[in-house]
C-alpha cells in the first residue's frame, strides 16, 4: 500500500491498518486520529508533526522513525519498537506504553505526562526537560537515560532501574521510587522532596545539593554515595546505610535516623539541629564538627576532638522503660493515653508518646530520649500516672543527693566528665519536680489514671543510658510475685492483705549511680 492509498482510504472512513508496510514512507503532517496501525512495519517513516491521536500502534515498529512534534495524545503503543526514534517535542500524554523498547530514542520536551510506561525500555534514552508527571514507569528499565531537568512529578517509578541515569535538576518530587535501582545515578540538585525511596539502591549516586525533604529513605542503600549540601531536612533515615556515604554540610534538620549506618562516612558541618544523636552505628566516621543552629547557619557550632564525636553519635538511644505487673485492659489504655497528652502540654521533654509492648501478664511502656541528661527528669514526671510514682520520685531525688554529696565530698567532678553535668541534672530535676506537682494540680486525667487497677500494679522503672548501662529508679518488692487468688483482688488490697508492714524500696548502690552517670555522653553545647 501506498502513502496516498492509505490517506485516500483513512478519509473515505477506513481506520483498520493492521501489519501495514510503510517503511521509509513520508507521512509527515498527517492527520491519521483514531488510525490502526497495529503490527504495521513503519521503521524509518517520516511521521514528523502528524495526528495520531487515540491511534492504536501496538506491536508496530517505528525504529529510526521521525516523529518529533507528533501528537500521540492517549495513542496506543503497547509493545512497539521505537528504538533510535525522534518524539521531540512529540505529545504522548496518557499514552499507553506497556512494554514498549525506546532504546536510544529522543524524547527531549517530549510531554509524557500519566503515560503507561510499565516495563518499558528506556535504555540510553534522552529525556531532556521532558514531562513526566504522574507518568507509570514501574519496572521501566531507564539505565543510562538522560533526564536532565525532566519533571517526574506524582511519578509511578517502583522497582523501575535508573542504574547511571542522569537526573540532575530533575522534579522528582513526591514521586514512587521504592526499590528503584539508582547506583551511580547522577542526581545533583534534583527536586525530591517527599519522594518515596524506601528500600532504593542509590550506592555511589551523586545528591550533591539535591532536595531531599521530607524524602523516605528508609532502608536505603546509599554506600559511597555523595550527598554534599543535600538538604534532609525531616527525612526518614531509618535503618538507612550510608557506609563510606559523603554527608559533608548535608543538613539533617529534624531527621528520623534511628537506625542508620554511618560507618567511615563523612559528616563533617551537618546541620543537626533537633536531630536524634543516637540509636546510630558510627565506626570510623569522620566528623570535626557539626552545626547545631535552628536555622542551620553556623550561629552554634560544635567542634570535636580526637574521639569527642564517638561521644557525641551513639548506637544506644536512651530510655526509660516502665514495666507494669499486669496486662493493659482498654480502659488503662485510653486513660493513660490522656494522662500522657496532658503531660506533654506541659512537659517538653515528653516530645512523643511511649511505645507499648503489651503480654499476657505483663505491659511495658518505653520512652525513647534525645539525650542521657535527660533520663531523671523525665521519669521523675512520666511515672505519675501510677501508683508507685511517690516512691519512684522519692528514689531519684536521694540519687541525686547521692550524686552531689559524691561530689562534694570526693570531688569527683573529673569522674564524672564535665563539672557541668551535675549542675544541669540538679537543674532539670529541680524543674521537673516543680512542673509534677503542677501537673498533679491541674491535670484530671493523671488523677482518672491513678485509680485503675492497672496504674496501681506493681512496676519497675529502669533507665537506660546512651552507653547501654542501666540503672533500677524504682523496683516494687511485690513485683513478679503472684498469690493465691490475687486475680480476685485488685492492686491496693494486694498491698494491705498480704503485709501489714510498709513496703520497703531499697535503693541502687552509691557505685551504680555515680557509673551510671559516667556513662552520659555529654557534650557542652
Amino acid at each position: 500500500m501506498t502513502v496516498d492509498e492509505l490517506l485516500e482510504q483513512y478519509a473515505a472512513g477506513v481506520l483498520n491498518f493492521n501489519g501495514v508496510d510503510l517503511a521509509e514512507a513520508n507521512l509527515s503532517g498527517a492527520k491519521l486520529s483514531g488510525v490502526n496501525l497495529s503490527d504495521a512495519n513503519l521503521s524509518i517513516v517520516n511521521l514528523s508533526g502528524a495526528n495520531l491521536s487515540e491511534a492504536n500502534l501496538s506491536n508496530a515498529k517505528l525504529n529510526v522513525a521521525r516523529l518529533s512534534g507528533a501528537n500521540l495524545c492517549s495513542a496506543i503503543l503497547n509493545n512497539a519498537s521505537l528504538n533510535v526514534a525522534n518524539l521531540i517535542r512529540a505529545d504522548l500524554a496518557r499514552a499507553q506504553l506497556k512494554g514498549t523498547s525506546l532504546i536510544r530514542a529522543e524524547l527531549i520536551r517530549a510531554d509524557l505526562s500519566r503515560a503507561d510506561l510499565l516495563e518499558a525500555n528506556l535504555t540510553s534514552a534522552d529525556l531532556r526537560e521532558a514531562t513526566l508527571r504522574q507518568a507509570n514507569l514501574r519496572h521501566a528499565n531507564l539505565s543510562e537515560t538522560l533526564l536532565k531537568g525532566a519533571s517526574l512529578t506524582g511519578a509511578n517509578l517502583e522497582m523501575a532501574n535508573l542504574n547511571a541515569s542522569d537526573l540532575s535538576r530533575c522534579d522528582i518530587s513526591g514521586a514512587n521510587l521504592r526499590d528503584a535501582e539508582l547506583r551511580q545515578a547522577n542526581l545533583r540538585h534534583a527536586n525530591l522532596s517527599g519522594a518515596d525511596l524506601s528500600g532504593a539502591n542509590l550506592r555511589w549516586a551523586d545528591l550533591s545539593g539535591a532536595n531531599l525533604r521530607w524524602t523516605d529513605l528508609s532502608g536505603a542503600k546509599l554506600s559511597g554515595a555523595t550527598l554534599i549540601g543535600a538538604d534532609l531536612s525531616n527525612a526518614n533515615l531509618t535503618n538507612t546505610i550510608f557506609i563510606h556515604a559523603d554527608l559533608t554540610q548535608t543538613k539533617l534538620i529534624r531527621a528520623e535516623w534511628i537506625g542508620a549506618d554511618l560507618t567511615g562516612a563523612t559528616l563533617t558541618g551537618a546541620k543537626l539541629y533537633a536531630t536524634s544523636r543516637f540509636g546510630l552505628k558510627t565506626e570510623g566516621m569522620i566528623c570535626e564538627w557539626v552545626d547545631l543552629s535552628p536555622a542551620g547557619d553556623r550561629s552554634i557550632i560544635q567542634n570535636f576532638h580526637s574521639q569527642e564525636s564517638r561521644d557525641f553519635f551513639n548506637e544506644t538511644p536512651p530510655t526509660i522503660r516502665i514495666i507494669v505487673d499486669a496486662a493493659i485492659e482498654h480502659e488503662a489504655n485510653f486513660a493513660l493515653a490522656g494522662a500522657y497528652y496532658q503531660i506533654a502540654q506541659e512537659y517538653r521533654g515528653l516530645k512523643q508518646p511511649p511505645s507499648m509492648e503489651s503480654g499476657a501478664r505483663r505491659t511495658v511502656f518505653t520512652f525513647y530520649l534525645d539525650s542521657d541528661e535527660a533520663l531523671f527528669p523525665t521519669a521523675y514526671i512520666v511515672i505519675l500516672p501510677f501508683l508507685d510514682a511517690v516512691s519512684t520520685q522519692k528514689n531519684i531525688s536521694r540519687m541525686m543527693e547521692m550524686i552531689n554529696n559524691e561530689v562534694v565530698d570526693n570531688q569527683n567532678l573529673k569522674s564524672l566528665k564535665s563539672p557541668q553535668i551535675v549542675k544541669e541534672l540538679n537543674i532539670l530535676v529541680e524543674q521537673a519536680m516543680s512542673q509534677a506537682t503542677t501537673i498533679k494540680q491541674m491535670k484530671k486525667n493523671i488523677e482518672v489514671a491513678a485509680k485503675l487497677n492497672f496504674c496501681k500494679a506493681p512496676s519497675q522503672i529502669i533507665l537506660t543510658n546512651s552507653s547501654a548501662h542501666t540503672l533500677i529508679v524504682h523496683d516494687n518488692p511485690l513485683f513478679g510475685k503472684r498469690f493465691i487468688n490475687r486475680s480476685a483482688l485488685n492492686a491496693a488490697s494486694a498491698y494491705d492483705d498480704i503485709s501489714s508492714e510498709p513496703i520497703k524500696y531499697i535503693l541502687p548502690s552509691l557505685n551504680m549511680v555515680i557509673d551510671f552517670v559516667k556513662g552520659f555522653h555529654y557534650i557542652n553545647h
